[in-house]
């Protein structure tokens, strides 16, 4: 099956966990009339797989059927949205416990499938490059197809077709074969500390997380830091959607240019390049010379997205023994998904500056984590 069983596979469940941050608060407002309690869905239907990460790695790294957890949970996720749907008429606490489950399910198909793409598609550089367009497909797509549904219809349908992508998931993953990796003597726990032992003390992986995950921080600000430079310039949020709409689709192109032509030069640099053009684009992005100029400043910087991605996926990989794989890549994904929460927090409490200074920041910090890559260690690549 290879590129195209992978991305049969793996772009529908990344698209309905990426939709459903969208679709849950217009599900809140729509069936409860309350838009906090949106937000606590979304908490918590993401914040468990920090959580469950190292045991979601260390499971899929000792299983000789890995598939079949990955595909329990999609079908996980499909009950949880499905179920979901209804809310209003199934009480509130089992909605929360339902979508805490597919939270906790989620690492499965995020970093643990990711660390299985470079045995289903020979060329390694291209197999990460495949799976950097999965994540950037499903981050674009996800979102747009619940906003164009809840144009004509119900939240509820929105929720249904992501169940639905979910659900598909698994049925394309019966037709690709994920080779387990070889597995470690020991219990569970012991794995546990083993992968995140190996992730904070082995230099050259500690460095590739370390700056991954500071970008995220950026990248998670960038749609508050939007919307506040909307709001500082035109007194409206409505060109916000246009900026982060302009970096999504950059990122949606840089992903199909890798893909067709993956980056060939050495790993760590690819990183650290990538990084300082966003950075320096995005601070570009934050002078005042008209809206066409900040959408493509913007537009441009996402180009560079998808080519760091692939090289970073490609240095987790390189570093990560077979045995504690699943776990570092779920555990790292699990890093970048805090950070970008953690993100978004500090742009909307950096507003008070003005949104100029706080899009600078954000370029700022991708700059920061190109500088982080200058750590990485020579010949380790």
């Amino acid at each position: 099956m290879g590129a195209i069983g992978y991305l049969a596979a793996s772009v529908p469940l990344r698209l309905a966990s990426a939709g459903s941050v969208v679709a849950l608060p217009i599900l809140a407002v729509e069936r409860l009339g309350d838009v906090a309690v949106g937000g606590l869905l979304v908490a918590a239907s993401l914040g468990p797989s920090v959580l469950a990460a190292p045991l979601v790695g260390a499971v899929l790294d000792s299983s000789s059927r890995p598939g079949r957890w990955v595909a329990a949970s999609g079908m996980v996720t499909a009950a949880a949205f499905a179920m979901t749907a209804f809310i209003g008429s199934i009480p509130l606490p089992a909605i929360f416990a339902v979508l805490v489950l597919a939270g906790t399910a989620s690492p499965f198909y995020m970093g643990g499938l990711s660390s299985f793409v470079a045995g289903a598609i020979p060329d390694v550089r291209r197999a990460f490059a495949y799976d950097a367009l999965s994540y950037n497909v499903a981050a674009v797509a996800g979102p747009a197809i619940v906003a164009l549904i809840a144009v004509f219809l119900p939240a509820q349908s929105a929720l249904a077709v992501l169940a639905a992508a979910a659900a598909f998931g698994p049925l394309a993953l019966r037709g690709l074969r994920l080779h387990p990796h070889a597995r470690a003597r020991g219990s569970l726990w012991q794995a546990v500390k083993a992968g995140l032992h190996r992730i904070v003390s082995h230099r050259p992986l500690a460095v590739v997380t370390a700056s991954s995950t500071f970008t995220q921080l950026g990248q998670g600000g960038l749609a508050i830091a939007a919307v506040a430079l909307s709001i500082e310039r035109v007194g409206s949020p409505s060109e916000g959607a246009m900026v982060v709409t302009a970096f999504a689709v950059g990122s949606l192109l840089g992903a199909l240019l890798e893909t067709a032509r993956p980056a060939r030069g050495r790993p760590n640099m690819v990183m650290m390049t990538g990084f300082l053009a966003t950075g320096l684009l995005t601070v570009a992005a934050a002078f005042d010379i008209g809206t066409a100029w900040t959408v493509v400043a913007i537009g441009l910087s996402g180009l560079f997205t998808a080519s760091t991605s692939a090289a970073m996926l490609f240095l987790r990989n390189l570093h990560s023994p077979s045995h504690l794989k699943s776990q570092i890549f779920t555990v790292s994904a699990g890093f970048r998904a805090s950070a970008s929460a953690a993100g978004a927090a500090l742009a909307g409490s950096a507003t008070g500056w003005g949104g100029a200074v706080t899009v600078a920041a954000v370029g700022i910090v991708w700059i920061a984590s190109a500088a982080l890559m200058g750590a990485y260690p020579k010949g380790e690549d």
